[in-house]
């Protein structure tokens, strides 16, 4: 499953209004400078926020020191939240969706005597996907990123030299 750039731009936009709460009383942040530090096209954002503000995940201010902020803390936004707003209720296949009372349907499933033989598959992929989202808040995608330690020198590898040189990582 591939989520659009819709997904992808609303939760850089959400990811940098939650790195800039926490500079003082400057919370507000011009969607002009986001979308000039992360190269995405202004006009997109401008209906990306729409839709998060409908969604109560952000707020706006007007005027010549205005824009947005995150409308609670990055640590009660989670991105499920956020990927609905963007692109409604998640679903890997076209046929699958929630009902309205929560359950998992199945258009092929119109029929009362047609049974879906994937629809457990494809269900099971909808949970975990669901799940990772919940799970993961705007809070945890804002902690720096690392690189990772270098391997151990294989067993035998005389002191000071180096098994095989291996590129470090870039830096995010």
């Amino acid at each position: 499953m591939m989520f659009s750039t819709k997904a992808e731009y609303g939760v850089r936009v959400m990811v940098e209004l939650g790195r800039r709460a926490g500079e003082g009383d400057d919370r507000v942040v011009p969607l002009a400078e986001i979308a000039e530090h992360d190269g995405m096209p202004l006009a997109y954002l401008e209906h990306l926020v729409a839709r998060l503000r409908k969604a109560g995940l952000i707020d706006s201010r007007r005027g010549s020191r205005g824009g947005y902020m995150l409308a609670r803390p990055a640590e009660q936004i989670t991105t499920a939240e956020i990927v609905e707003a963007l692109e409604g209720s998640i679903a890997p296949i076209e046929c699958i969706s929630q009902g309205p009372d929560g359950t998992i349907v199945c258009s092929r499933e119109s029929d009362p005597n047609h049974v879906c033989p994937t629809k457990l598959l494809w269900t099971k992929v909808r949970f975990a996907i669901v799940k990772a989202l919940e799970d993961t808040t705007l809070a945890d995608l804002l902690v720096p990123h690392r690189a990772p330690a270098p391997a151990p020198a294989p067993a035998g590898t005389p002191k000071g030299a180096s098994a095989k040189a291996t590129p470090s990582p870039i830096p995010a």
